[in-house]
């Protein structure tokens, strides 16, 4: 522990001595050049976004933005990692789960939503080649062939519509090439980890029709024992050997350009996935009262008694075609995408034994759920009409969103044969269109003036279409069996950017987004009544700069903000653990997000990125259910909280007043640095990378044990890199083998781990 405090102390001091030397501040990740790789003694070029729905530099772009290149994400995925691996490598960006690898959680300045609720909805938006991931479950959908990952910060209502009041995480894949060109990067590592990520494009017929083909998977052994003896009520085989913790993801798609004349296209796209694997573990009493400290937890050994390893299973099958025709100067575009999902979870959700915490001389604290997508069907088409040239430039367009889904959540009782009526079915419909415009003008040379607006309607619909019975086949469901919300909200935003010179810029920005109203129908399982949240809406302010300097060797950007989000959506935990959603009367946050990218000679190269965070809740009529088993309570709270019942039927209601944002940590750092030999026909390189992450809590209420602060988590990368394009390499992810704490189960005080150290070897390739 001592070598790991020394690391957390060197790394805050090496950023440290990186303002001192570059003159201000952090960093992001290497310039993305679209997947081409980026060498240490290249020029600094241009990083390219297409924020505004257009390609623009990154330095003449009015918003906060981070750019990553596809080489980048793949080496944080090499040891197995999903999308997750994005979190803390990104100013302002966090990610989390407790859902296993098909229910990512995203958050952006603090904002995002803890709910596990198969059909929650989230206030970061992900969006692959212009499309929006609007379910939970198609936001697991794995990234891969990526030539670049934009992470655009704040409201982004305007162009990218509802749900984005946080911010956007966009994908944007390789694509088509006239000329054959391909890549691929393939590793193995700890557990038989294997990840295969590549893709080959081309032309078919010339320039007239080009396509690509791209294709993913991964693979880990299981490599979590199952230590419990004794009996199981829904036949758990126990002691097993290796039952959990492995998974098998595998995913690809075909991409066709068709060109048939001068400024008309039309794009392609489909992809299928095939996930398997295991939910996530959670470890009962792993955290002691009083502490928050996993060290002692053991990671390849649980003890569970129900649930039959945490299976989960998922298929997705999506296809878009993107039209674009030139109309003398102005373009029109077309999306038109459909996507289908289905699959289902299981969990043993106490995380242990009953039998090992018994209460009154009996096993306590039974529990397992399974969540079941019978099927999703998601429907969006988008129209814009845009004129990108000369001083004035403008686009308007409208889209149309249709998701529909039929869900499933099965409790305890259905598993043991006690109850095979104890399950629920739902039908959950969220339809959504709005219009939207953006104009920008060059006033003078140096400054331009960007103004978007949107108006959106969002409704959604949710009806019980089977409720949970008793064992005699009775309904005994008392609450409400269709809900219908609906909202108008208008987004909007305002912005400016001053160059100073060509190389150093200043912005300020004004935005308001909304996030739609929510329905929480999976409470029903448990005979309580659906619970709903109102629409959320947030302003935000933001100002910043962006800099190339010394001769273009330091890229160096930063900015701050404050906003202010009424009535924010919130999600608590009920008795059953069942989540809870409710409005409070508002959040507010402010911080600052620095980042820099410093070419410190042409064969050394350091990145650094920071981001300050403080976040409240302000509602004073607002309280939070505790954790609490047996009327007793397991945690140590430090807000104020009040009593309802007796003996064992005590529950217990903290208030939340001024605490932060759950899932908020108050600082994220992150640092990498590469450092290459040139050799004849190539250069050997060393590169790591470390994010540590600053207090955090999980949960609404304030609490010593859901709470962490300085989690610490590198890599390191031993390789060899030709003039030819090829890449070989050891790797370690996780180096120091760190346990940290990522997500509680607040009733048991289970913990959720971190990824494990995986060390391995990895193999790239490009041509062309």
């Amino acid at each position: 522990m001592m070598t790991i405090h020394y690391l957390r102390r060197a790394l805050l001091g090496g950023t440290a001595l990186l303002v001192a030397n570059s003159g201000a501040a952090f960093a992001q990740t290497a310039p993305a050049q679209t997947g081409e790789a980026a060498t240490a003694d290249a020029p600094a070029d241009d990083i390219v976004v297409t924020a505004q729905r257009r390609s623009e530099r990154l330095q003449d772009v009015p918003i906060s933005v981070t750019a990553v290149r596809g080489d980048a994400l793949r080496d944080f995925q090499v040891g197995g990692e999903d999308i997750l691996a994005l979190s803390g490598r990104v100013p302002g960006l966090y990610a989390e789960t407790t859902t296993g690898r098909i229910f990512p959680r995203f958050y952006v300045r603090g904002l995002g939503n803890i709910d596990f609720y198969l059909g929650a909805s989230q206030p970061v938006s992900i969006v692959q080649d212009e499309v929006v991931m609007e379910h939970v479950v198609l936001k697991s959908n794995p990234v891969f062939d990526i030539g670049q990952v934009e992470v655009l910060r704040g409201p982004q209502g305007s162009l990218f519509g509802r749900n984005t009041t946080a911010g956007i995480v966009k994908f944007d894949t390789l694509r088509p090439t006239s000329s054959t060109q391909g890549r691929f990067n393939a590793s193995y590592g700890s557990f038989n980890t294997v990840t295969f990520d590549g893709g080959l494009g081309g032309p078919i017929a010339g320039d007239v029709l080009t396509g690509r083909v791209s294709a993913f998977y991964q693979h880990r052994d299981d490599w979590v024992s199952n230590s419990y003896r004794g009996p199981s009520a829904d036949g758990t085989v126990s002691p097993a050997k290796d039952v959990m913790g492995g998974f098998d993801d595998k995913a690809a798609r075909l991409q066709l350009q068709l060109k048939p004349a001068t400024g008309l296209s039309f794009l392609l796209s489909g992809h299928v996935r095939d996930y398997k694997g295991t939910s996530t573990l959670f470890r009962r009493a792993a955290l002691v009262r009083g502490s928050n400290s996993v060290e002692r937890v053991v990671r390849d050994e649980v003890a569970y008694d129900e649930a039959r390893n945490n299976p989960q299973a998922y298929k997705m099958q999506g296809v878009s075609l993107r039209s674009s025709v030139d109309l003398g100067g102005i373009s029109l575009t077309s999306i038109t995408a459909y996507e289908h999902a289905s699959g289902n979870s299981r969990g043993d959700t106490d995380g242990g034994a009953a039998a090992d915490y018994p209460f009154n001389g009996l096993p306590n604290g039974y529990g397992q759920s399974e969540g079941r997508l019978r099927d999703l069907d998601q429907l969006s088409q988008e129209v814009r009409l845009a004129d990108d040239s000369g001083p004035f430039k403008w686009q308007v367009g409208g889209i149309y969103f249709d998701s529909r889904d039929t869900t499933e959540f099965y409790q305890r009782a259905f598993f043991t044969g006690t109850n095979p009526n104890n399950w629920v079915r739902l039908r959950n419909v969220n339809t959504s269109w709005g219009v939207f415009g953006q104009l920008s003008y060059d006033l003078t040379d140096a400054l331009s003036l960007t103004v978007g607006a949107r108006q959106s309607t969002d409704r959604k619909h949710t009806r019980l279409l089977k409720a949970s019975l008793n064992a005699a086949g009775v309904d005994t469901y008392t609450g409400r069996r269709d809900v219908r919300l609906k909202d108008n909200e208008p987004s909007w935003d305002v912005s400016a950017l001053y160059k100073v010179n060509p190389d150093f810029s200043l912005y300020a920005r004004v935005a308001r987004g909304f996030r739609g109203p929510t329905i929480q129908g999976r409470s029903a399982v448990f005979n309580a009544d659906f619970t709903t949240a109102n629409s959320e809406t947030n302003l935000s302010g933001e100002g910043g700069f962006k800099s190339n300097l010394f001769g273009r060797t330091l890229t160096l950007n930063g900015s701050l903000f404050a906003y202010r989000v009424r009535d924010i959506q919130l999600n608590g935990n009920d008795s059953n653990g069942n989540g809870v959603l409710f409005n409070a009367d508002k959040a507010t946050g402010y911080g600052a997000e620095l980042e820099a990218d410093w070419r410190a000679t042409p064969t050394f190269r350091i990145g650094a990125g920071l981001s300050l965070l403080r976040t409240k809740i302000r509602d004073k009529r607002v309280f939070a259910q505790t954790c609490s088993l047996n009327g007793v309570q397991t945690c140590t709270v430090l807000d104020p909280f009040f009593i309802r019942g007796t003996g064992t039927g005590r529950t217990y209601f903290a208030s939340i007043d001024g605490n932060p944002l759950p899932q908020a940590p108050k600082y994220n750092l992150d640092f990498n640095a590469r450092y290459d030999v040139p050799m004849e026909g190539g250069r050997a390189y060393v590169s790591t990378d470390w994010n540590l992450q600053g207090k955090t809590s999980f949960v609404l209420y304030r609490t010593v044990e859901f709470t962490v602060s300085d989690n610490l988590e590198g890599g390191l990368k031993l390789g060899y890199e030709s003039d030819r394009g090829y890449d070989v390499a050891l790797f370690a992810r996780n180096i120091t083998n760190e346990k940290n704490l990522k997500g509680v189960i607040e009733n048991y005080n289970a913990a959720v781990l971190n990824e494990p150290r995986v060390i391995g070897i990895s193999l790239g390739a490009r041509f062309r």
